[in-house]
């Protein structure tokens, strides 16, 4: 238990290395909370590789996850049970390239 404890603590010490960086990197401002917000243009390359996807169960994954991600969990939902299906494994794969279309405007 004593190797996983120094484990532990050795990662903390990391995890503290690395804020202190980053408090450096940002001149030393007062306001030290880290946004993770993209910006317009990565957001934009995401968009772009997820319609670049092919119309796969693994493609439309991921699509979803980015527009859950994005907050759109409901119309995610929505869209399923339009295709009669409570999950996306439940989607008939003659129903993919439709799917990852209406998808890809969500």
């Amino acid at each position: 238990m004593g190797s996983e404890l120094l484990r532990i603590a050795e990662g903390f010490s990391i995890v503290a290395e690395g804020l202190r960086g980053l408090a450096k990197a940002e001149g030393g401002t007062k306001d030290k909370t880290v946004k993770a917000q993209p910006s317009a243009t990565e957001k934009a390359q995401k968009q772009d590789a997820a319609q670049e996807q092919p119309a796969t169960l693994e493609g439309i994954r991921a699509l979803m996850a980015q527009k859950t991600q994005e907050g759109k969990s409901k119309e995610i939902k929505e869209l399923l049970q339009k295709y009669g299906a409570a999950k996306l494994s439940a989607v008939k794969p003659e129903d993919y390239p439709a799917l990852m279309q209406e998808a890809q405007v969500l």
